[in-house]
């Protein structure tokens, strides 16, 4: 098994997904060199696109489990890309996480095991 690591890591510090991920990271001898709190620190649009772009679309990043996703009404809307990219920016909980991205540069958004190990190998 690699050593893997992660040059930075998107995350809510209190968020059980998010602490769950990072623990099973650090189980598996990964190394974590940045931690961005996403709710004090807004991810640029620029670096949304970027993410969005490495993962096939950003209907793979945006959240629609967040609670404001029903709340705001947007389960009745078609979403663009766009607009999609704009709610993830002014409201952090619209992105999926955490989100992961290693110093060879693969990205993984939320957290699954499965998904996790292949980057092991």
């Amino acid at each position: 098994m690699s050593s893997l690591t992660i040059e930075r890591m998107y995350w809510l510090p209190y968020c059980s997904t998010c602490t769950k991920a990072e623990q099973y990271l650090k189980d598996k001898g990964a190394s974590i060199q940045t931690y961005i709190n996403v709710k004090e620190e807004t991810v640029s649009e620029a670096t949304l696109k970027e993410i969005c772009e490495r993962m096939g679309g950003v209907d793979k990043l945006f959240s629609k489990r967040a609670m404001k996703y029903r709340a705001w009404g947007l389960n009745e809307k078609e979403l663009s890309d766009e607009e999609m990219l704009q709610y993830m920016q002014q409201e952090y909980t619209f992105i999926k996480r955490p989100v992961i991205i290693t110093t060879d540069q693969q990205v993984l958004a939320g957290f699954s095991a499965k998904q996790y190990d292949q980057l092991f190998k």
